[in-house]
């Protein structure tokens, strides 16, 4: 996918990490769980110049609490029947939604402070994380009591995509930039 091409780090064209997120709410649904309650990234994962790659997504049976434990494998699509699969994320999934910490009939939050994001993305740059136009989102954020809210948005040129997916990856991307802003 074309938004993929944004996500390098350090030459290297790497699975976003919530193309993961986005597997585990496609298999949430399958099982009848509305909400990732715990995802882990483990490893990596590099996509081939040429080629592609098998992924393996399982989830298991609900425990006594209906907690479903799930796991995401990868391998290479030319792998021999039995080259082992790299576990990259496992986590959980639930069901039923999580209640929202705050009300939110009123934005930004009541006494929130703003948060400069001035050079945000030149500075991430200098850190090896190259971030390309669909993936900067961020567009604004306040810091409240030790918590971080924030506004994102996906460039117009992605918002034709964006109902194919539970939750557009570049947009999930963005607001994990909020967790370098502290909190």
């Amino acid at each position: 996918h074309p938004w993929l091409a944004d996500h390098a780090v350090m030459g290297s064209v790497l699975l976003p990490g919530t193309a993961f997120v986005e597997l585990a709410v496609r298999a949430g649904d399958q099982v009848g769980c509305e909400r990732v309650e715990e995802l882990t990234l483990e490893a990596p994962l590099v996509l081939p110049e040429v080629g592609g790659v098998q992924l393996q997504l399982s989830v298991g049976e609900p425990d006594g609490s209906g907690r479903r434990a799930f796991e995401v494998y990868s391998r290479f699509e030319d792998a021999a029947a039995d080259e082992a699969w790299l576990r990259h994320a496992s986590g959980a999934l639930v069901e039923g939604a999580s209640a929202a910490s705050f009300d939110l009939g009123v934005w930004p939050p009541v006494g929130a402070a703003p948060v400069a994001l001035d050079g945000l993305y030149e500075g991430m740059a200098g850190l090896g994380l190259a971030y390309g136009p669909v993936f900067r989102g961020l567009r604004s954020a306040w810091r409240l009591d030790g918590e971080v809210f924030a506004e994102l948005e996906l460039p117009e040129g992605a918002r034709s995509d964006a109902g194919v997916f539970g939750l557009h990856p570049a947009l999930l991307d963005s607001a994990l930039h909020v967790v370098g802003l502290g909190g």
